[in-house]
């Protein structure tokens, strides 16, 4: 009776240990691994985008051009140009929030001046995942992922306003890194580009873990 039992508890632990192994490499991703589709969030998918947070400050996106190459943001120049990045790196402070199925991205400037874009969630979305090639062969491979949404501003207030008119569209990209099994944790960094007849502009930020 005593073998039985010590038979019967060996065979639990080997399950179980099997169990967890095969729960392991359902998330594992594999060597070479690219993979890109477009598909209607899942109530899972919906509620990862309620539980990431978003940090306390934002970048606009410029390059050589400065505001030359940006429309729609007359509001807030002065300011920004001269503004002392000597003493801070934090033009825009931010706030987020997701919620019914629309972002709320609430901006507000170091001099004051504040502005609200609202973003209804798409009905689709794309999802993208490739392996960085950063791991030597034999580990895990690190995937590189992409959740981007593209849709229509609902509306814009404050130094946004004169730049929203219909049908200004918005691209926002997720971008963060893991394995296949997704987590609102991977996320580390996002990016909104808004473009329409009076807009063209795009901010970009960390995630809070």
């Amino acid at each position: 009776m005593k073998k039985i039992s010590l038979l019967f508890v060996a065979l639990l632990v080997f399950n179980l240990i099997f169990a967890s192994e095969a729960f392991a490499c359902a998330c594992c991703a594999e060597r070479g691994e690219y993979r890109i589709s477009t598909a209607k969030p899942t109530e899972y998918e919906i509620g990862l985008l309620q539980d990431m947070k978003y940090a306390e400050s934002a970048e606009l996106y410029t390059d050589a051009a400065g505001f030359d190459s940006i429309k729609g943001l007359n509001g807030i120049i002065k300011g920004y140009e001269a503004f002392d990045w000597s003493s801070s790196t934090e033009y825009f402070s931010l706030t987020n929030s997701f919620a019914a199925k629309k972002w709320k991205f609430s901006f507000k400037t170091a001099d004051g001046k504040n502005g609200v874009l609202t973003l209804p969630m798409p009905t689709s979305m794309v999802q993208f995942a490739a392996d960085t090639h950063e791991n030597d062969k034999g580990a895990e491979p690190i995937l590189y992922k992409e959740w981007r949404f593209k849709g229509t501003v609902q509306s814009g207030n404050g130094f946004f306003a004169s730049s929203i008119v219909k049908p200004t569209t918005y691209f926002l990209v997720l971008q963060g890194r893991g394995n296949n099994c997704t987590n609102a944790e991977d996320f580390k960094y996002w990016r909104l580009e808004i473009t329409g007849s009076k807009a063209d502009y795009a901010f970009f930020g960390k995630m809070n873990p």
